[in-house]
């Protein structure tokens, strides 16, 4: 967040001096402190951002080629006539521990086309699914590894 601040302070300069520089040290780091103290937020939430950064990068990457591949599945659906769509509802458990991670799986599964997370609770969920072939995998999908790995950083 202290990063974002500085850089934040420098494009909002439009150059970058020695002067802008030293003031813009100061000032992130005002504005940090200021984030720290007021909101949840800390520096070992920085350090663990940092270090999930990477995990964070193949989330959204992955992210991206599934609803690519969910997006090319429904209009294969759509398009092809001979084909109906038998819709289902799908119930599985995931092993996450935190609040956040139990969310980002749902607005994952939520997000590619086809698919949406119904119901949460717990480590339980239940999706309803287009087509039965969109259920497939859902129990132990990558998003699932993916985030238990930013869990554990």
């Amino acid at each position: 967040m202290y990063l974002l601040y500085f850089i934040l302070w420098v494009v909002f300069n439009g150059n970058f001096t020695l002067e802008i520089a030293i003031f813009g040290v100061v000032i992130a780091a005002a504005l940090f402190a200021f984030t720290c103290k007021f909101t949840d937020y800390s520096i070992e939430k920085e350090k663990k951002l940092f270090k999930n950064f990477f995990n964070i990068v193949r989330f959204a990457y992955t992210l991206i080629i599934e609803i690519f591949k969910a997006n090319m599945s429904v209009i294969h659906l759509i398009l092809t006539q001979k084909e109906e769509a038998e819709p289902q509802l799908v119930t599985f458990k995931a092993d996450l521990h935190t609040a956040a991670g139990r969310s980002m799986l749902a607005n994952s599964i939520t997000l590619t086309p086809g698919t949406i997370t119904v119901l949460l609770e717990d480590n339980n969920y239940t999706v309803h699914c287009l087509d039965k072939d969109f259920a497939d995998g859902l129990d132990d999908s990558t998003f699932t590894d993916i985030l238990k790995k930013c869990e554990k950083a």
